[in-house]
């Protein structure tokens, strides 16, 4: 093996999966049922995923009064014209098989009076069929199961770069504390989650730093719909509070809660048929706007009539007396804040990429389910359903020659984080305009320095985040800066309709500079 750097360990997998959240894991499973050698490489504990904090639920069509077509029907009108309708069909159509396979595995989801699975509404949704477990606890109780399952985890472990060769993939450079070392393996599955941190402020775990974007690009896997980063409406609001923030389930809405401002107006009057549970992009743009048209950095949530609120929602109820809020008497501060990337990795509804052996699923993937926005409790639906056939689907790259005989040298673009996170949460967040992202580019492209990644200052973990940041940060931009429309979760203030011509993704690569530029799609 040529290489610049010394190696201190090596493995060899027929999978090595990137995550260790529902789609990881799920993944994991499943191709080690059909006899696979999995790896999976974690970067944080047991519990550091994305996954563990999903309060409300999973979309899953319900037995009476419900049908894949009417669960189809409202994730195509929150997608806001780009979801993939047959992507769509097939996951809706495999959450009731995905669900029973979880709840095989161990998982524990609330009842109600009658022992059936207790199902609530949220927002976007025609009717009632959001499973959770723990009240609000239940991406915590998907992560037990999982966790619980036995797989081999390898954590503290994070991936700096896959390796690939005429026919695919063969293997992955990862940092872990065993040092710097190399997985020979012909397939590589990308479940790393999302982007949050991107922003100041956020639900996102602080691993969610946007690694599998990045290391998608570096492999030669298209991007897209990067723009659409969906806002969470109501995210528990302190003052000067940073990094990740308690959300208030939308299920809170869902139950009875209302949105007032500051003055005890109603937020979403007249704004949307289906008020404070209209999709997140309609609730999160109508509390921007009454933010700033009275100067406040935040409104209410007025859960005071929803009996037995701590009992249905103790998670919640634990954030806000931690904040000393008591959602029994007083009012909850909220805001919007970032929460899920609508894009990412371009991938078939089996995880499959346009690089031969790599996959992708869960939040990092572009699967043309979300669309331009991402209905609420789709995300573990799609962990679990993309997961498990990627798992499958990554048996296909067994007898492929694998083997990292030289770890390629690049050089890398890296900025400091907390001036990434201020350019983006000062010009990309819930309302953008031209100005604003040309600024955030420009900018960018001053403060940011390049420099091998094989060396010792870039391969710690931080370093690895900060170049996929730093990479992501300008991809989301650019795609932001080329959509002179309003869509989904993308406002941009100089061009508040939607254009017709636009609706499609705006795919992007990196040339051989390693820039991101604009391709078509496979």
């Amino acid at each position: 093996m040529t290489t610049r750097v010394s190696i201190d360990w090596e493995a060899e997998a027929d999978l090595v999966v990137i995550g260790g959240g529902v789609a990881g894991l799920t993944a994991a499973r499943t191709a080690s049922l059909r006899g696979l050698r999995v790896l999976t490489l974690s970067k944080g504990g047991p519990t550091d995923t994305s996954t563990q904090y999903a309060q409300g639920g999973i979309a899953v069509v319900a037995p009476h009064g419900d049908s894949v077509e009417s669960h189809v029907h409202d994730t195509v009108e929150a997608g806001a014209g780009l979801c993939d309708v047959d992507a769509v069909r097939s996951i809706v159509e495999g959450g009731q098989a995905a669900v029973a396979a979880l709840t095989d595995l161990g998982a524990v989801f609330d009842l109600g009076r009658d022992g059936q699975i207790s199902r609530t509404r949220e927002g976007g949704h025609s009717t009632r069929r959001i499973i959770h477990a723990g009240g609000d606890a239940t991406g915590a109780e998907v992560q037990r199961a999982l966790n619980e399952a036995g797989l081999p985890v390898l954590f503290g472990a994070a991936v700096g770069e896959i390796v690939t060769g005429p026919n695919g993939v063969r293997g992955v450079v990862a940092v872990s504390e065993r040092g710097f070392g190399v997985v020979h393996a012909p397939a590589v599955l990308l479940a790393t989650g999302g982007l949050g941190q991107l922003y100041a402020l956020s639900t996102n775990p602080p691993g969610a730093t946007a690694d599998g974007i990045a290391l998608g690009l570096w492999a030669g896997a298209t991007v897209a719909d990067l723009e659409f980063v969906q806002f969470h409406p109501t995210v528990l609001y302190t003052p000067g509070g940073v990094g990740r923030r308690p959300l208030i389930s939308e299920a809170v809405r869902g139950e009875g809660a209302r949105l007032v401002d500051t003055e005890g107006n109603p937020v979403t009057a007249g704004v949307h048929p289906r008020g404070d549970l209209a999709p997140r992009d309609v609730v999160s743009r109508a509390i921007a706007a009454r933010m700033r048209a009275l100067g406040t950095e935040h409104v209410y949530l007025d859960a005071r009539s929803i009996e037995g609120f701590a009992q249905r929602f103790p998670t919640i109820t634990a954030s806000c007396l931690a904040a000393g809020i008591d959602p029994l008497t007083d009012l909850i501060p909220v805001a919007p804040a970032a929460h899920y990337q609508c894009g990412g990795v371009v991938t078939d509804t089996h995880g499959r990429t346009g690089v031969p052996g790599l996959y992708a699923a869960g939040e990092v993937a572009r699967t043309g389910l979300h669309g331009a926005n991402r209905l609420a409790s789709n995300s573990l639906l799609e962990g679990l359903v993309v997961g498990e056939r990627a798992g499958a689907a990554a048996a296909e790259r067994l007898g492929e020659r694998a083997g990292v005989r030289e770890i390629p040298a690049r050089a890398a673009q890296f900025a400091d984080r907390e001036v990434v996170q201020h350019l983006m949460t000062t010009h990309a967040s819930v309302v953008r305009d031209r100005a604003g992202i040309a600024e955030a580019l420009k900018r960018l492209d001053d403060v940011v320095t390049r420099r091998d990644t094989h060396t010792a200052a870039a391969y710690p973990i931080a370093g690895i985040e900060d170049a996929a940041l730093t990479l992501a940060a300008r991809a989301l931009l650019l795609a932001a800066l080329a959509r002179t429309e309003s869509r989904g979760c993308h406002t941009r203030s100089d061009h508040p309709d939607a254009v017709p011509e636009l609706r499609h993704s705006l795919p992007i690569r990196l040339n051989g500079d390693g820039v991101p530029e604009y391709a078509p799609l496979p």
